[in-house]
């Protein structure tokens, strides 16, 4: 059954060309038009969410994640379009809302409490709950305005889990507090999905996203890219980020000088991902093949292509054509030549990469661009480090030995 139905929504906002900073701009403006421009926040937006499941929202900064929400939660008022909503919101998306710096942490937990549409019963049997779950129990007088932003943050999210939902909207929730408290978040996402309540979550951790929903909508300026089945979508999301090349030493003109001197030059580098199509975007674990593309204005006997992949200044691999195993008898024209990767096995970060062309012994170095290539990877795993490695936990317990008399 489905809880949430969205049909062809529409949300568009007039901005003001002219700020009005004094009285008399104000006043003289009632005399003469005021200009608009438009922004079309959303544009025609349509899913469903059954009950009990999970919905992902992910896109770039100021793709209508967070004025979806605001619909959703009956904040904002769509300008066209159908949204129905068929069970209790409690919508979780501006945390501390309410908040007075001069009130203790006792006394804004029961003002935020009453907010959230909890009664003083309940306020009362869950106070010592909500300091626990912060980790703030000891700071239980303390005025809020002396508390860190983080601080803060716990102690409007520790409020908020208090309520029993229905349907659940989150916005960026799992960035909030130390590794600890993300964990608790985790752990409490985890319980309302086991509890059947229906949850859409946005956010850019894509690994919290690819781990906890069920379908994911991915937006793009207020558009519908995609809506389906979450490991599609956020391949449809990292895939299709579209950046370019960058030469860190920015010796481009250089390089276009050396190539008219040369027999054998680089004319591009291009990363081609697992649909054979140029990307600078990766998963970790996933295929990634690096395409060099060369150009010979006469006969080379035997070159030797080779790369090298860095991370900051650290150099983590190196190889060659010849230490791959490939021959190449001889080029002449433009053609190129692969080093495909099966497996990604680095963490998440951007990686530069060097390409070289040189001679079969290695006398002659006919083109080298040094760290002139750009890819990113972003990885799904909690594994921490520089390197991702294949392996395997095994588990034994050793059983007492019993004395015997």
């Amino acid at each position: 059954m489905a809880v949430i139905e969205v049909e062809d929504l529409h949300k568009t906002f007039r901005i003001p060309h002219d700020r009005k900073e004094t009285v008399f701009e104000a006043l003289t403006g009632l005399f003469r038009p005021t200009s608009y421009e438009t922004l079309q926040a959303l544009n025609g937006i349509s899913f469903s969410v059954e009950e009990g499941d999970v919905l992902g929202v992910i896109g770039e900064n100021g793709s209508g994640k967070s004025t979806l929400l605001k619909i959703l939660a009956k904040i904002l008022q769509p300008t066209s379009g159908r949204v129905a909503i068929n069970r209790k919101v409690t919508p979780f998306l501006e945390l501390g809302v309410g908040f007075q710096p001069d009130y203790t942490a006792v006394e804004n937990i029961r003002t935020y409490a009453t907010i959230m549409g909890m009664s003083k019963y309940e306020i009362n049997d869950k106070i010592e709950d909500i300091l626990e779950f912060s980790g703030l129990d000891k700071f239980r007088d303390t005025k809020l305005k002396n508390f860190s932003s983080g601080m803060q943050v716990r102690l409007a999210f520790s409020t908020a889990i208090q309520t029993d939902p229905e349907i659940l909207l989150l916005d960026e929730v799992l960035a909030v507090g130390d590794m600890d408290f993300q964990q608790k978040c985790l752990n409490v996402l985890n319980r309302y999905r086991n509890e059947g309540v229906t949850i859409v979550f946005v956010s850019h951790d894509l690994s919290a996203v690819r781990r906890f929903c069920d379908r994911t909508l991915l937006l793009k300026n207020g558009a519908q890219i995609a809506y389906g089945k979450t490991n599609e979508v956020i391949d449809t999301y990292v895939y299709r980020i579209e950046g370019s090349n960058v030469c860190l030493d920015d010796n481009r003109e250089n390089i276009l000088e050396r190539n008219d001197k040369n027999p054998l030059f680089i004319t591009d580098v291009r990363f081609i991902d697992k649909r054979g199509q140029d990307r600078d975007n990766f998963i970790s674990k996933d295929p990634l093949t690096i395409r060099i593309f060369y150009h010979a204005s006469e006969m080379i006997q035997s070159p030797i292509f080779g790369i090298a992949i860095y991370s900051d200044d650290i150099h983590i691999y190196g190889t060659t054509s010849e230490f791959g195993g490939m021959s190449i008898d001889s080029v002449y024209g433009s053609g190129y030549v692969d080093f495909a990767i099966l497996e990604l096995p680095v963490n998440e970060g951007t990686y530069n990469v060097t390409v070289a062309i040189a001679s079969s012994d290695y006398r002659t170095q006919y083109d080298w661009h040094d760290k002139c290539y750009t890819f990113n990877v972003q990885n799904f795993s909690q594994d921490d480090g520089l390197m991702l490695l294949s392996g395997e936990w095994a588990y034994q317990q050793f059983k007492e030995e019993s004395n015997h008399l």
